[in-house]
């Protein structure tokens, strides 16, 4: 896969699926501008990358901002790749009405602002890419995960919505939608479990660069299983 010349932007950049995501688009020639709520990254980032910490994605105008200062460093926009989100478990049942606001905001809105902010560099590059990341987990939702469900679910939504509303000007809007994902703290979390039936973050990474290659300008709204041998 040839992503060379391509300026691709992640969300999310410093979380572990993250950190997998920028070494393999980087490995496969892609510039990227990473952008994370946290000041700085907790590894070195790919080589000649750019990094973009300290930012609320919650928050329309720092959306905003921080796309034009991308399009700014770099030229244009070809690609958005959305990873910045949150996980917490929580049964309604003794739970709070935070919970869901949280994962609202983490998951979902941090998804449309960064969407509709890096929209008129998309454009303007006229074969954008832009990929998010759902979850199994919306489509069955288990005990204690349906504020996070049900925050996944709206990245879908916003997937297949978006994907309908762009597919006449050159942009495709795809997610994937993992299992279990093999992390430090998944393992952390779930000692007793089979971690080789888990996704690894280089299989999740992979798709992810299929998806903001030029092979896939046919794929469009989808939303694609990544789940191992959950």
């Amino acid at each position: 896969m040839n992503l060379a010349g391509k300026i691709l932007a992640v969300t999310g950049s410093n979380g572990a699926l993250g950190q997998a995501v920028a070494a393999t688009l980087s490995a496969y020639g892609a510039r990227l501008a990473l952008i994370d709520h946290a000041h700085e990254p907790s590894i070195a980032p790919p080589a000649a990358a750019l990094h973009y910490g300290g930012t609320d994605l919650t928050d329309g105008d720092t959306a905003r901002a921080v796309m034009q200062r991308i399009v700014k460093d770099s030229g244009r926009l070809d690609g958005l790749i959305n990873l910045a989100g949150g996980f917490r478990w929580e049964k309604l049942v003794g739970g709070t009405l935070e919970t869901w606001d949280a994962m609202y905001r983490l998951n979902l809105r941090t998804a449309v602002a960064s969407c509709e902010a890096a929209l008129p560099y998309l454009l303007q590059a006229g074969s954008g890419r832009i990929v998010n990341v759902g979850a199994m987990g919306a489509v069955k939702a288990a005990a204690g995960m349906g504020a996070y469900a049900a925050s996944k679910a709206g990245v879908a939504q916003l997937t297949q919505a978006l994907a309908d509303e762009l597919k006449d000007q050159g942009i495709t809007v795809n997610a994937i939608l993992p299992s279990t994902l093999d992390t430090p703290k998944n393992r952390q979390d779930m000692p007793k479990a089979d971690f080789t039936r888990w996704v690894t973050l280089s299989e999740a990474a992979e798709v992810i660069a299929f998806l903001v290659s030029n092979e896939a300008r046919a794929v469009t709204g989808a939303l694609i299983p990544v789940v191992g041998r959950v």
